[in-house]
């Protein structure tokens, strides 16, 4: 890990035509959390995109061994790599899907090799990559997980009172962590995918990640169950008393703070969420709306399991709002904080 004043952070600009480069922009010019926040992407078009916002950015190009300088408002240092043809807001362009996994590949090398702390990722378009012929492509999550050559990995989403949950229970807010133990599949698909094992794997990453990342010493984890009403009893599905439960038993003889499997519809309460460090949904869209309703815009993804640091926005490219300027800067600022933050845990 390297060690500085303030951590370094490689920020990933996503997809050229979205907000992703605009949003490194008005990050550099209105001065980010407390982090060397050094931009991989192509120079050219964040010196396009800044002027486009009218915004005062000085762009830096870094040789890859140049030390990032000190942080200061109105200076973006990027570590360049090429678009493959010209971008321009709100046009998907498949030329350009290398450019953007590069992006990914230059900021956990920075990570790996110890030039950076951590790394920040601004959206992808995940249709235009597999248009590209990148067959597989799933996401970013999944990308990361490769790269690295870990097994499994968990997505994580936190809501930014998440980051300090003791003084957001102080102020009555909503500190939510929710992990997922499916991401990117057809629902149709899910519930062949969740098995003992595989939940057995993800809820130690989730209790140790929560350790290591957060500080939290024994984290209490709450679970959905698959079913409505967790199966109720079995009448609406077996896989909580098959699958689920006997997960949860095991892991519990091991120490592990674990309640359920709960019914999701309920278990979004605060009265079952007081104590509670983390849920993990089952899937996708059982955990994520609830998550994105009570935090939307001031939340980031985690990426737990990996041996670097990861965050990202919990938004897309918004490729209707490229260019114009309406960019919301909430859930990048977030993210940054919370890399900072679990940066400066150490390894």
């Amino acid at each position: 890990m390297v060690s500085r004043d303030a951590p370094v952070l490689a920020l990933t600009c996503g997809e050229p035509a979205g907000i992703g480069p605009e949003l490194a922009v008005m990050l550099a010019a209105d001065g980010g959390p407390a982090a060397r926040v050094v931009a991989v992407g192509d120079p050219v078009l964040l010196a396009e995109r800044a002027a486009m916002l009218d915004r005062r950015v000085e762009i830096r190009v870094l040789a890859p061994d140049e030390p990032p300088p000190v942080a200061r408002r109105g200076l973006l240092p990027v570590w360049p790599v090429a678009l493959r043809t010209p971008s321009h807001p709100g046009r998907l362009d498949p030329a350009n899907a290398g450019h953007v996994l590069e992006t990914l590949d230059v900021a956990i090398d920075a990570c790996r090799s110890g030039r950076a702390d951590g790394m920040v990722t601004a959206p992808l378009h995940k249709g235009v990559i597999l248009d590209a012929g990148h067959a597989g492509f799933t996401g970013h999550t999944e990308y990361l997980r490769d790269a690295c050559g870990v097994a499994e990995v968990v997505m994580m989403l936190a809501t930014d009172s998440a980051l300090h949950a003791r003084e957001a229970g102080w102020r009555g807010e909503a500190a939510l962590r929710v992990a997922l133990a499916t991401t990117h599949l057809p629902l149709r698909e899910v519930a062949d995918t969740i098995t003992a094992p595989r939940l057995e794997r993800l809820l130690r990453i989730l209790h140790a990640d929560l350790q290591r990342w957060f500080g939290i010493t024994a984290p209490r984890i709450a679970v959905c169950g698959l079913n409505p009403h967790a199966g109720e009893g079995g009448h609406l599905g077996r896989e909580e008393l098959d699958v689920i439960i006997p997960a949860l038993e095991g892991l519990r003889a091991e120490g592990l703070a674990l309640d359920g499997p709960l019914p999701a519809d309920t278990l979004f309460t605060p009265r079952h969420l007081e104590g509670v460090d983390a849920v993990l949904a089952m899937y996708h869209d059982q955990g994520l709306p609830v998550l994105k309703y009570a935090g939307f815009g001031r939340a980031a993804n985690i990426t737990l399991g990996l041996p670097l640091v990861r965050t990202s926005v919990d938004h897309g490219t918004a490729l209707d709002l490229a260019g114009t300027g309406r960019a919301d800067l909430g859930s990048l600022r977030v993210a940054v904080a919370l890399a900072a933050e679990m940066a400066g845990r150490g390894v």
